[in-house]
């Protein structure tokens, strides 16, 4: 594949120093501007104090990026023509030279190809509520299933159907452990209720644990689950009212397929008056932090058993 590597993401690459990657969907699609761009410089500064270089992978006029520039990064987070793009889209992101960003399928799908092993979201997609009716389930979940990389995100989106993506993650094969945790998180709340079996109590557990199963060729991620802390989550009673609320208004006005993530977000963030959004910065920031630590033990590992 023919990627446009950041000069600081050439650096750490010939150098073999950590690298965590980071999809572009959440700044250009997930929050509005300028809230975005704050937090995205935020991000990379985090994990460059970490000595880790932040890899947000983004398409820019039919070319694949892997870091962004700020004049890069500004255009994402600014303009309102960049397309969503998940994995299948991106053939066609390239042909026709648009600019789009990068959802978590495709996200995963970049950076194992350019071999990067971490990778840091706010929360995965998976089963939509009512999915009998529609059968509309995210590609990210196949993605996970096929694609060996670290993902560390709060578990899935709320608005999701959580004890069927559970169960559709099993199903595929995806390994979940939970960071700290006993219980799958439900993205703006610590727990959905929903035990999972395994955790770990440190980043280098997380390392050795990916190189386990990387030792055993297993094709799916490790997924990491991290709860929101608990000064920023919002009680599940309270999302669980504005979900229910935007879910009947997406319905009313016909919002299906990709663009149903971003309506719900938005409406979630005007009938929360922003607390959404502050929890969905809060949670993603924890992330990066934790996917930084992670790829920076992960690098520490693999260069031991090298040298």
């Amino acid at each position: 594949m023919d990627f446009i590597f950041s000069k600081e993401i050439k650096k750490h690459k010939s150098n073999n120093l950590p690298i965590l990657a980071l999809e572009s969907t959440i700044i250009a699609h997930g929050m509005p501007y300028p809230e975005n761009y704050h937090f995205a410089k935020n991000i990379e500064l985090n994990c460059r104090k970490q000595g880790v270089a932040p890899a947000t992978i983004a398409v820019l006029d039919g070319r694949i990026h892997i870091g962004l520039e700020d004049k890069e990064l500004k255009k994402i987070c600014e303009s309102k023509k960049i397309l969503k793009l998940s994995k299948r889209d991106l053939p066609f992101a390239l042909a026709q030279k648009q600019c789009g960003a990068t959802t978590v399928s495709a996200t995963i799908w970049i950076a194992y190809k350019a071999s990067i092993s971490v990778f840091s979201t706010g929360g995965i997609g998976g089963v939509h509520r009512e999915v009998e009716k529609h059968f509309d389930v995210s590609q990210d979940l196949k993605v996970l299933s096929e694609t060996p990389i670290i993902t560390v995100s709060a578990g899935a989106k709320s608005i999701l159907d959580l004890p069927k993506t559970i169960e559709k993650l099993e199903t595929l094969g995806v390994p979940i452990v939970g960071y700290k945790s006993n219980f799958f998180p439900a993205f703006y709340t610590r727990s959905c209720g929903l035990r999972i079996e395994k955790n770990v109590d440190t980043e280098k557990q997380v390392a050795l644990l990916f190189l386990e199963h990387l030792r055993l060729d297993l094709c799916s991620s490790l997924l990491v689950v991290n709860p929101i802390s608990k000064k920023n989550e919002i009680p599940q009673d309270k999302i669980d009212f504005f979900i229910s609320k935007a879910l009947i208004l997406a319905k009313k006005q016909g919002v299906s397929g990709k663009n149903l993530t971003p309506f719900l977000l938005e409406t979630l963030r005007k009938e929360t008056k922003g607390d959404s959004l502050k929890a969905n910065i809060s949670l993603a920031e924890n992330n990066v932090k934790l996917g930084a630590k992670i790829a920076k033990e992960l690098s520490l590992c693999v260069n031991m058993a090298f040298n």
